[in-house]
């Protein structure tokens, strides 16, 4: 039986010891669960990394209990569409000064989650070419803009 995705959150913040409601949505045509909290900053985490540790731990539990189990994406208060502004922005801007000057432009380095975002975003460009490079003694990578080869 595919195991209730709202459900194992709402285990797996109760024994983590938030008290939180759980609303369904979607994300980049994927489904969210929404969490909603008075104690959104701790579930948050600096830069999103426990709610990106928290995504990981119930994905691999749903996986772990049906391995055809959907991906699901988790957000706290709206942070996931506010960063995914924020770096479709930025992605954008380097986009523009590629185009503009011609150079490889490096992006910050980033997880897996936040580089399909840039790379989404940037994938119907008809000038600019986007390329995924591994952080020596690190799980992320950087994403390098360049000028598209003709």
């Amino acid at each position: 039986m595919t195991p209730d995705p709202k459900t194992k959150l709402a285990e797996l913040l109760n024994s983590l010891g938030f008290e939180a409601s759980i609303e369904d949505g979607e994300f980049e045509g994927n489904a969210m669960l929404n969490i909603v909290t008075d104690d959104s900053g701790r579930l948050i985490g600096r830069k999103g990394q426990t709610l990106a540790a928290l995504q990981f731990v119930l994905n691999r539990i749903l996986y772990k209990e049906d391995d055809h189990a959907q991906k699901i994406t988790l957000d706290v208060g709206g942070y996931r569409t506010l960063a995914r502004d924020e770096l479709v922005k930025k992605a954008v801007a380097a986009a523009d000064k590629v185009r503009r000057w011609g150079d490889v432009i490096e992006l910050e380095p980033m997880n897996a989650f936040d580089r399909r975002i840039v790379h989404r975003a940037l994938k119907d460009d008809p000038d600019v070419e986007t390329h995924s490079i591994e952080v020596e003694a690190s799980e992320l990578k950087v994403i390098q803009l360049r000028p598209k080869s003709s």
